[in-house]
């Protein structure tokens, strides 16, 4: 072993360091160390280069938050049962995505919660990623939905709802888009409740014509729209069942979910209303856009027992805009760490980038075992 090196002349005597915990020594900032003065310059603290020093990153992120860890692994562990006639129905422990428009940087997720990954079961969360039209006149959806629990379609149901509300939305882009950027919110509110309806009926229809129960083959809906222009900082929320909806703005964090409401009046023009009746004379119900049954005796699929939430918000530079699931909104509400967490992580200058934001996402805290899907926008 070789002896230590002695200090240098005049250099002031350092008291005895305990080892460090690991196989190598690492500072509270990751491998960021502060750059030793070059020759000639001084570190009077009055200097310049001493007071205006470049910062270190952020924390890096953790493993899990909390006084215990959880009980699962931390990585998956079983997959979900495949049938070799219908390996469509298979969907992946883990979608991530990403983008930057406008004013905005988008991130995406959605991971198999540790339950189901120990069970093997499937994630019943969906995730859909939508770009509509082109330039400053794009528009942007998000749309993430969660299965009935315990139900055995439920990521399927889930997954329909979000193709359903994503194409409703892509065939009524030009008008959204008009609306958020002249902030015409009574429009967006009574178009938008419509557009979802409409979706959750035609699964609660698909679920009869399957021989199911429709509140098994059932799903929450939640959805962000953004606009590709730069100078409008509008952020349009709406669905329907629980979840939420947070901001942080200045590192504090805000529950900005929106009070439930029904819209009232007739369906605005333009956000894909349905014709009176089919090619072949079927009445249209108003709100379903299914034909109506024959029979007095045979009732169409309720619409959705829910009630519609909504809201619009203009974000100022620096906010970062979160909608989630019930699996995220639900550890963000009860444990103050994990929010102190992320609140460091995401208040630095730039957005983290799609695999830092997956760590973030994954910071586990036990009790709290569902899929997690989380949407965040950062605003520059």
């Amino acid at each position: 072993m070789s002896a230590a090196h002695p200090p240098a002349p005049g250099a002031p005597a350092l008291p005895d360091r305990p080892p460090p915990s690991g196989p190598t020594a690492a500072p509270a900032y990751g491998d960021w160390t502060p750059a030793a003065p070059a020759d000639g310059e001084s570190e009077d603290a009055s200097s310049p280069a001493s007071r205006l020093g470049p910062l270190p990153p952020p924390l890096t992120s953790r493993a899990h938050v909390g006084t215990r860890p959880p009980t699962y692994d931390a990585e998956p562990t079983a997959l979900p049962a495949a049938d070799p006639d219908d390996l469509d129905a298979l969907v992946p422990d883990t979608v991530l995505d990403g983008a930057r428009y406008g004013a905005c940087t988008l991130r995406a997720v959605s991971v198999r919660g540790d339950s189901a990954r120990y069970r093997g079961e499937p994630r019943r969360d969906a995730l859909l990623t939508a770009r509509f039209g082109a330039g400053e006149r794009a528009l942007v959806l998000v749309a993430l939905a969660t299965g009935t629990r315990t139900a055995p379609g439920a990521h399927l149901a889930a997954a329909e709802v979000c193709r359903w509300i994503g194409a409703a939305v892509g065939r009524s882009h030009e008008r959204l888009t008009d609306d958020i950027r002249a902030a015409r919110r009574a429009d967006l509110k009574a178009g938008l409740h419509r557009l979802t309806d409409r979706s959750l009926g035609k699964l609660r229809a698909a679920a009869t014509e399957q021989g199911l129960d429709p509140d098994d083959y059932a799903a929450t809906l939640r959805c962000l729209l953004l606009s590709a222009d730069p100078g409008c900082r509008t952020r349009v929320f709406f669905g329907v069942g629980p979840g939420g909806l947070f901001r942080l703005r200045d590192r504090e964090w805000q529950d900005i979910e929106p009070e439930v409401a029904e819209v009232k009046g007739e369906p605005v023009l333009g956000f894909g209303s349905a014709p009176h009746e089919t090619p072949d004379g079927d009445r249209l119900t108003m709100d379903l856009g299914i034909p109506t049954p024959p029979s007095p005796y045979e009732p169409a699929p309720e619409p959705p027992r829910e009630p519609f939430r909504f809201r619009t918000s203009v974000a100022r530079p620096g906010d970062v805009l979160l909608m989630c699931g019930t699996g995220f909104a639900e550890p963000l509400h009860g444990e103050p760490e994990l929010r102190a967490h992320l609140a460091d992580r995401w208040s630095g200058p730039e957005p983290p980038g799609l695999t830092a934001y997956l760590a973030d996402t994954q910071v586990r805290v036990k009790g709290y075992a569902d899929d997690r899907t989380a949407v965040a926008v950062w605003e520059a």
